[in-house]
């Protein structure tokens, strides 16, 4: 809800309010930065850089979508930083459980569905449970953090950003092939640890 408060004319003649930037955007940001890097201290900077940058970018907001839309874009193109960070040069490097295995060990190369050994086996735990929902987002978090760097990356941004491929692949410097090996070994690893810590 926007205020009263002066407010500042963007080239796309929209008022925006930095002055309120930290009071309507800031939790929403930080819940954005930590739900996709689980570092609460990187997470709280990459909120006030986002904040710094948008004031410097001000006039260049051209009013077609929200402060928060737009303040949001500019902390995810920061996240992306991190991810390229963090996965430089660590493509071919960080070997996790099952890594060695073919596709073929775990789906059926006919229709591309889970071998009859390797399906993943039900929850045995009722998935109303809030406290048990909670038990789960902190096993499905620890086992996010034992993926090596880039499998994190490609991982997160696939399934938590909803990018294609392509926009992954551009800004990870990684190859289709390669993309499809990463999200796949991702995949089986956090599919074992869950069924390790979790079932």
């Amino acid at each position: 809800m926007q205020t009263n408060e002066p407010g500042s004319m963007t080239d796309g003649s929209q008022l925006v309010y930095p002055q309120s930037w930290v009071a309507n955007h800031a939790d929403y940001l930080y819940n954005y930065a930590i739900a996709r890097l689980n570092d609460a201290e990187l997470a709280r900077d990459l909120v006030q850089e986002t904040f710094l940058g948008a004031l410097e970018r001000l006039q260049g907001f051209e009013g077609r979508s929200t402060e928060r839309t737009w303040l949001t874009a500019i902390l995810r193109n920061k996240i992306i930083d991190i991810y390229r960070k963090r996965s430089s040069g660590l493509a071919n490097h960080g070997h996790a459980i099952d890594e060695e295995r073919g596709p073929d060990d775990f789906f059926n190369p006919d229709d591309g569905h889970w071998t009859l050994a390797r399906q993943p086996q039900d929850f045995a735990r009722p998935a109303d449970d809030p406290l048990l929902t909670k038990e789960f987002q902190l096993t499905l978090r620890a086992c996010l953090d034992r993926l090596p760097a880039m499998w994190l990356a490609v991982f997160t941004m696939k399934h938590m950003e909803d990018e294609s491929t392509d926009v992954i692949c551009k800004e990870l410097k990684v190859s289709a092939s390669n993309f499809w090996v990463i999200i796949h070994r991702a995949k089986v690893n956090l599919r074992a640890c869950l069924q390790k810590n979790w079932i």
